[in-house]
């Protein structure tokens, strides 16, 4: 006899401060195109920006040899180990001109990533307000709704070359805003900003009293001149920045990124930051040490193969008649769908259940990008060239 159990609404309900809050796109999607491929479907992913290939021989042999020692183990500080901190602040100086004290002006994080909850839970509340870019990476959405702070959106457009509305927003009324997420090179426009927009990002953010953060992974990728807002005199007072070694050294899993900044605003994150996560564990952060000593010619190396990549990716945009700005720099290529379709989902829909292949619809980053798709430079060249070939002519 089979027993039916009528389900029923969650007893325990979720908090309120989820908000709006809601589980990751690319979280859902990897699960349908799991269910897609468990149904024989041969889905290629060109949506994620994980790096496919490894990190340097040389970070890979520091790992494998330090795990060998029975000193590395244990707990770490929650501060990094000083040598990963004086490392990053060499990598800063030597790539960025960029002078930062390791002892207090650095700190190494699982990943830029959380950083942005660290930050966002360590100086955002409820009646603050936070300005967020649109189109822009949807975790600054979702970290500022966590804090119960008031979003404020600023509106990136392809006439003023992705760049904010400065005369907007020097007119605004901002006196209740808080920070305001950056991100150059950007993500996911491929826009790279030169440094007289920092210099004005730093002064208005001096004239209007407000922190920018400023995230800044995509620093390497296909981008030939490498800047830090903390570089421009006097931004230590008004801004900080984030980096990562997820992108430019191929180590995405490893979870290593950094905050950098003033000392008194790093140790405020640190008050939230060691009460939610430890340290990196030991080995990993003797690996990162090695791979910010990567010269040139491992960034050359990588670019060109992302070069090569991003020239395919071009072709694929062809066929699908989209546009695109062949100048973009980062791990990703943007572009602008046709009218014919109501939006990038649409098409993405169209080329994903009739083509088997996964590209990014743009909107999942704002309405500003409703009409734009992304894809990836981040796999092989050859699953490129299958794409091409399943995709052949879309035009019309």
């Amino acid at each position: 006899m089979t027993t039916t159990v009528a389900k029923t609404e969650m007893i325990i309900q979720p908090a309120s401060r989820l908000g709006e809050v809601k589980e990751y796109y690319f979280s859902t999607k990897l699960r349908e195109i799991a269910q897609m491929r468990a149904e024989g479907k041969p889905v290629l992913n060109l949506g994620i920006g994980s790096p496919d290939l490894p990190p340097s021989q040389e970070v890979i042999e520091t790992l494998t040899d330090a795990v060998l020692h029975n000193d590395v183990h244990g707990y770490q500080s929650y501060m990094g180990i000083p040598e990963l901190r004086a490392a990053f602040a060499d990598w800063y100086q030597k790539w960025f001109n960029t002078t930062l004290d390791p002892q207090g002006e650095v700190l190494p994080l699982m990943g830029s990533k959380e950083g942005l909850m660290h930050i966002a839970m360590a100086f955002l509340e409820s009646g603050d307000e936070v300005l967020v870019p649109n189109p822009g990476y949807p975790a600054y959405r979702a970290v500022s709704n966590l804090t119960g702070a008031t979003i404020r959106e600023y509106k990136l457009e392809p006439t003023r070359g992705w760049l904010p509305d400065m005369e907007e927003l020097e007119a605004a009324d901002l006196s209740r805003v808080k920070i305001m997420w950056l991100n150059y090179p950007n993500m996911p426009t491929g826009q790279a900003a030169d440094f007289s927009f920092m210099e004005d990002i730093v002064a208005f953010a001096r004239r209007k009293g407000i922190l920018i953060v400023n995230d800044n992974p995509y620093s390497f990728i296909l981008n030939e001149q490498q800047h830090s807002i903390l570089s421009i005199p006097g931004a230590k007072d008004v801004a900080l920045e984030l980096n990562s070694l997820s992108k430019g050294h191929n180590m995405a899993g490893w979870r290593i990124g950094m905050l950098a900044g003033r000392a008194d605003y790093l140790k405020v994150v640190l008050r939230f930051k060691s009460n939610m996560d430890s340290g990196m564990f030991k080995p990993v952060q003797l690996a990162a040490v090695q791979a910010l000593k990567s010269p040139g010619s491992w960034y050359e190396r990588l670019n060109g193969v992302y070069a090569e990549r991003r020239e395919t990716v071009f072709q694929l945009f062809d066929a699908l008649d989209c546009q695109y700005d062949p100048e973009q720099v980062g791990m990703f290529v943007w572009a602008k769908i046709p009218d014919q379709y109501a939006d990038a989902y649409a098409l993405a829909d169209k080329v994903l259940y009739e083509h088997n292949v996964f590209i990014t619809p743009g909107g999942i980053f704002g309405s500003q990008g409703n009409r734009y798709l992304r894809i990836s430079l981040c796999s092989d060249g050859a699953l490129y060239e299958e794409a091409m070939r399943r995709v052949g002519h879309e035009k019309p």
